[in-house]
């Protein structure tokens, strides 16, 4: 048989320069600015008068940047155990044509295992000193506010790493308790306490991700099986999962109408909300009556903002609206 005398193909050449960081901004996922939105409810969440003063600003720059750093360690150690598991090859690939494989540097080839791990590292080291940097500038420092973050941080960088909680299980739980941490822990160093219509809000700031997140795991049922990621979508059956993800969205709708009717939110915050709850039933509708599950999952995360906008705009409303001062 004759030999193919043609040199094998070069590597691809490694980016440089503006092409690295812009690799690195996609490992860090900077354009997921989901979770960083509950700092501006904690800052409407606040007394009018207290929204202007110096040290909630120099507090809210000082998480932010933390928060920035600890999605990015979060994200940089899930992508890494996604390149060594084989399920970012299988979510990604050649058969996943509408997922953006630059989305996936380590799977693209365009940043190196080791890279990932030192950006981990650097910045779980940088969400730790920059979040005890916003404890000490805070107008307030309650302990279990700053145990709160450090438990954020804790249990973000043990997401699919350590204790691999995605893995095991606890990733539904996961997402909502770190939208509760990062609204009602920022809350409580800006005003030094909190109040049941807080957890409502952090509660509710917590579904935002769980139902694009849900999504997501519908489409990656395959993949994820084959490495053993237990989610409920892995887990249950196909209408056991459709049923839980309806369940959950049903569940927001009743908190938001519990709070109001238990007094704990104003009378008319389900009519401000409204548009939440239609939206998620055309959500569940695309997903999965449509069968459309990647549209239904970005259509998740417009709804998660457009929550916020509207819990944001509930709260500079509702002083106005109660007769105190603007």
């Amino acid at each position: 048989m004759a030999h193919d005398s043609r040199p094998a193909p070069a590597p691809a050449p490694r980016p440089t320069g503006l092409a690295k960081a812009a690799a690195y901004a996609r490992l860090a996922k900077l354009d997921i600015i989901d979770y960083y939105l509950g700092l501006i409810l904690a800052w409407t969440l606040l007394a009018p008068a207290a929204r202007l003063e110096p040290e909630v600003w120099a507090a809210l720059v000082l998480l932010l940047a933390g928060e920035v750093c600890m999605v990015a360690a979060m994200t940089s150690l899930d992508d890494i155990t996604g390149l060594r598991d084989g399920s970012d090859a299988a979510n990604y690939g050649p058969d996943a044509p509408r997922r953006k494989l630059a989305r996936k540097p380590l799977i693209a080839g365009t940043l190196t295992e080791r890279e990932a791990l030192r950006l981990a590292a650097a910045a779980a080291v940088g969400a730790a000193l920059l979040w005890a940097a916003a404890v000490w500038a805070a107008p307030h420092q309650p302990p279990w506010a700053a145990a709160g973050l450090a438990l954020c941080l804790f249990f973000a960088v043990q997401y699919s790493w350590g204790l691999k909680i995605s893995y095991r299980g606890g990733q539904e739980i996961f997402l909502v308790a770190l939208g509760v941490g990062l609204l009602v822990a920022p809350y409580g160093l800006l005003s030094g306490t909190v109040d049941a219509f807080v957890v409502v809000q952090g509660v509710l700031f917590g579904l935002g991700p769980l139902l694009f997140g849900v999504y997501s795991n519908t489409n990656d049922i395959p993949g994820d099986a084959r490495v053993g990621r237990r989610t409920v979508a892995v887990l249950a059956s196909a209408r056991g999962n459709a049923a839980f993800v309806g369940a959950v969205s049903a569940a927001e709708a009743l908190l938001i109408v519990g709070a109001a009717l238990s007094g704990v939110a104003p009378w008319w915050f389900p009519l401000a909300m409204a548009p939440v709850v239609v939206l998620r039933a055309v959500q569940f509708t695309i997903g999965f009556r449509r069968h459309d599950i990647l549209r239904a999952r970005n259509l998740g995360i417009r709804v998660h903002r457009v929550s916020v906008a509207l819990l944001a705009a509930v709260n500079l409303a509702a002083p106005v609206l109660a007769g105190g001062p603007a």
